[in-house]
């Protein structure tokens, strides 16, 4: 196992379903180039070997952060660090030239490894005994989801999936609600911190479970084993899209180019309408502007309005995803990324939605981490 994560191949997130190609051709078609400068290719570059450099320190940081680490030598996997840094990090070995693993990445994966093989053994990171009735549950379901999203990004580049991913894949499902309003989802943690400690959160992990799945290899999503429990998140998923924050209907929109049957056509299109009413004008979007009202700082300071990375990238990586990387609204998006790179510290700025940190702190740059990891996403996905 050490051995194959060792020897990891450079290649995409993972390749288009077919069935997908001719809504994407109608969708861009719908939403033809011009030929503003906002939509040209722009000259700009950014900077890999920072932006490694900023996902590295960050990953070491949390796994020696005291608050962070857990039992058995393991730490919290963090929605808002270690899953982008596990999805983007890989992206930057090519372009770098580097020919192994990242030793901060291999830390990651021992950890979450370990976890999964533990299984019920290893201690969650929120507790009944501690934080209240019902945070057992959620801390699970939320490191199922997580743990098998980690792990499946690794085996998709490599083109097969390992045997502890397979392991993760069962929790995650043994995980999954199966009746009631829930039916499809995984209860998930809340203490009211958006965007993923909170009544929102629910949608959102379902969401990251169906790209989990998407990405599989091995045709893991035709298992006859994981048909049920498709019916029902696919259900779920469809079911409460309408009255999801656009952050999450943005999540659903780049699961829907992994996995079929999430959204139509229509739907899409509709989508990408409201994502242009959405855009600032200098080409970027703001997270603040995602949560249509449904957020609130506990400190009651304004919200940053400021177009910011996890935004912007998220919607331009799902734009991409979905066969409209070449829509204007994408272009310009992508050039807001390339032009607000910090490269000085290699990171894009974001802010968060509950209370006013200071931007220096590490708890000030969570939301930091998120948005370099999905802006680099977006920017190696764009070639």
């Amino acid at each position: 196992m050490r051995s194959f994560y060792l020897c990891l191949s450079v290649m995409g997130l993972s390749v288009l379903a077919l069935s997908c190609i001719s809504t994407r051709t109608a969708l861009a078609a719908s939403h033809p180039a011009t030929n503003t400068p906002a939509s040209r290719a722009t000259t700009q570059t950014w900077d890999k070997t920072a932006a490694a450099r900023y996902l590295d320190s960050r990953q070491i940081w949390w796994q020696d952060w005291p608050h962070a680490q857990k039992d058995h030598g393991t730490v919290c996997v963090s929605c808002h660090t270690q899953v982008p840094y596990a999805l983007a990090r890989p992206a930057l070995r090519g372009p770098l030239g580097e020919t192994k693993i990242s030793d901060p990445e291999r830390a990651m994966l021992d950890s979450v490894i370990k976890r999964v093989n533990l299984g019920n053994e290893a201690e969650t990171f929120y507790s009944d005994a501690v934080h209240g009735p019902g945070k057992t549950k959620e801390a699970r379901n939320a490191e199922a989801v997580n743990n098998a999203l980690i792990l499946v990004s690794y085996d998709a580049r490599s083109g097969h999936l390992q045997p502890v991913t397979r392991k993760a894949f069962e929790a995650m499902w043994s995980t999954q609600e199966q009746t009631g309003d829930t039916a499809g989802a995984w209860i998930w943690q809340n203490f009211h911190f958006s965007p993923w400690e909170a009544p929102e959160s629910e949608y959102y992990g379902a969401a990251m479970a169906a790209v989990a799945v998407g990405i599989a290899p091995d045709g893991y999503r035709d298992d006859p084993k994981i048909q049920g429990n498709l019916t029902l998140l696919r259900g779920y998923l469809r079911r409460e899209a309408p009255s999801q924050p656009l952050l999450n209907r943005i999540a659903l929109l780049w699961a829907s180019s992994k996995l079929s049957g999430l959204m139509t056509g229509p739907e899409r299109e509709a989508l990408a309408k409201e994502l242009e009413s959405k855009q600032h004008p200098e080409g970027g979007w703001s997270l603040t502007d995602l949560g249509q009202g449904t957020w609130k700082r506990r400190d009651d300071t304004p919200f940053d309005l400021r177009s910011d990375g996890y935004a912007t990238g998220i919607i331009v990586l799902a734009l991409e995803e979905n066969g409209l990387g070449k829509i204007p609204e994408a272009h310009k998006g992508l050039a807001w990324i390339l032009a607000n790179q910090d490269k000085a510290e290699g990171l894009w700025p974001a802010w968060s939605v509950n209370k006013k940190r200071a931007p220096e702190s590490d708890a000030g740059k969570f939301m930091s981490d998120a948005a370099t990891g999905f802006s680099v996403l977006a920017l190696e996905n764009s070639h």
